[in-house]
């Protein structure tokens, strides 16, 4: 256990902020997150959730690290191939802060298993690249009342978003995507620039710490990031009252 001089001293830099002060390190130091998917965007998120502290990471992947992983996918090196990406993330995130828990699932979690999660969680992030994971998810954070930070890049498009259930007015993941049945392109078929899931990943990761602080931004909107053309929008998303998974209609 990291003794109190320590901890000031390690996350001292945060902790000189107003917004963030001993007390909000604290609350960063005693959450517990859910990350789903160890890739190009999961990388970033859980190494800066790491280094800034958040007590316990919840990482879930049933994959393993591939070559072509290694473009863009900044947890796993050329030695981990053929490792099991939570395996590889683990050993990253316990070398940049080994005073942090790391809970690994390295196989495909089931509908029910999400909500059991999300009870035991503070937070949950998709970083996934496909929707029926992502719709599950979304059906978990409004049934445990858990807040969803989500994102998604491909090409040279991103886009980021949060979902707070919590707050009466923030839509859910089905009022930005009310169809289910629409199908992900995949970076392996489109394929992707190495720094865009950096940028988007590291956005989801701010607006983790945003939300931990009790100050999350991002419900309510969806920002879109053009990497070619380093332009970012910024689309207003409301509550729909007639969604199919949170609306009253």
């Amino acid at each position: 256990m990291i003794d109190d001089a320590t901890f000031r001293e390690r996350y001292s830099r945060q902790i000189r902020l107003p917004r963030v002060g001993e007390e909000g390190q604290r609350a960063i130091a005693n959450a517990n997150v859910l990350i789903v998917g160890m890739g190009g965007l999961g990388s970033p998120v859980a190494l800066y959730l790491a280094a800034a502290g958040v007590g316990r990471l919840t990482i879930a992947d049933f994959d393993v690290v591939d070559a072509s992983n290694l473009q863009r996918q900044i947890a796993h090196v050329e030695a981990d191939i053929g490792l099991l990406k939570t395996e590889s993330a683990a050993k990253r995130l316990r070398a940049i802060n080994p005073e942090i828990a790391v809970t690994c699932l390295d196989y495909t979690l089931e509908a029910e298993e999400f909500s059991e999660l999300a009870n035991d969680h503070d937070l949950l992030i998709d970083c996934t690249d496909n929707f029926p994971t992502r719709f599950q998810l979304n059906d978990a954070s409004l049934a445990t009342v858990t807040p969803l930070v989500s994102g998604a890049a491909i090409r040279w498009e991103g886009q980021v978003t949060a979902f707070d259930p919590r707050q009466p007015d923030s839509p859910c993941y089905q009022c930005l995507y009310p169809d289910q049945d629409i199908e992900a392109a995949t970076c392996a078929a489109e394929g992707v620039i190495s720094p865009l899931v950096g940028v988007i990943g590291t956005m989801q990761a701010l607006e983790a710490v945003n939300i931990l602080l009790g100050q999350g931004q991002l419900h309510g909107a969806v920002w879109l990031f053009d990497a070619h053309f380093m332009e970012w929008q910024k689309m207003t998303l409301p509550k729909n009252p007639a969604c199919p998974a949170c609306g009253t209609g």
